[in-house]
């Protein structure tokens, strides 16, 4: 199964691209996800992410062809 990765912000320089394409052998959740693509790089406590352009968990299971997005906290006023 095949997702696409997006990073974000001050994620995108954390772990220094802004996309990548990864074939899993088996579903796993968002927060797996980060550390299978990232290995070397802990996954700030603040991270969001979005699964198919919706906010999603870090424990909700990424499915085939899925886009998964990670971003910091946004504050706004």
């Amino acid at each position: 199964m095949t997702v696409k990765v997006l990073y974000f912000a001050s994620l995108r320089e954390l772990v220094g691209h802004s996309s990548v394409s990864v074939l899993l052998e088996s579903p796993q959740t968002a927060g797996s996800l980060w550390s299978q693509v990232n290995p070397d790089v802990e996954r700030p406590e603040a991270c969001l992410v979005a699964i198919n352009q919706e906010y999603a968990d870090l424990q909700t299971v990424v499915q085939d062809g899925d886009e998964v997005a990670f971003f910091p906290q946004v504050t706004g006023g």
